[in-house]
């Protein structure tokens, strides 16, 4: 089925997430290089990790005041309403053909643990091409202030 542009504009979301200190030490462990659970028992980050994404105390000493989010996290909480597009039955997406196209981030506001996050997110384009179908979501996501953290640009190709 050739995936129709009429479903651009379709709207997804909001989506909440709670930002928890645990989950921010987890994802830069990991992104590190270290093992993720080892934060957990107080072994040592992985060698040139920032204290303020993983130490609590060095954290509250930054301009930032909390342990911070790295950039990359944006994955975490803004995916909800491109996981509700591709899913959505209207669409009528083949998933087990679907391929990461394109991701792409633009950061506003630092995160830190104890945010609170609502995304939401629209279809910006959908078309069909050379047995290809093309999904694009764009997503916003804002703090418990209202303000803008990052704005995403996820797009898939569903292959024929």
């Amino acid at each position: 089925m050739a995936l129709s542009p009429s479903f651009v504009g379709r709207k997804y979301g909001p989506f909440t997430y709670e930002v928890g200190v645990e989950k921010l030490r987890e994802f830069a462990y990991a992104v590190a290089g270290g093992v993720p659970s080892l934060a957990f028992a107080g072994n040592s980050p992985p060698d040139g990790l920032l204290p303020v994404l993983h130490d609590k105390a060095a954290a509250a000493q930054s301009a930032y005041g909390a342990i911070v989010a790295m950039p990359n996290f944006a994955v975490v909480y803004a995916i909800g309403p491109f996981s509700a597009a591709i899913m959505d039955p209207e669409l009528g997406l083949n998933v087990m053909m679907l391929v990461h196209g394109e991701q792409e981030f633009e950061f506003l506001e630092v995160v830190r643990a104890g945010d609170v996050l609502t995304t939401t997110g629209t279809i910006t384009r959908a078309v069909s091409k050379a047995g290809k179908d093309f999904l694009t979501v764009q997503t916003e996501s804002t703090n418990q202030h209202g303000r803008l953290v990052a704005r995403g640009t996820w797009t898939a190709v569903i292959r024929g």
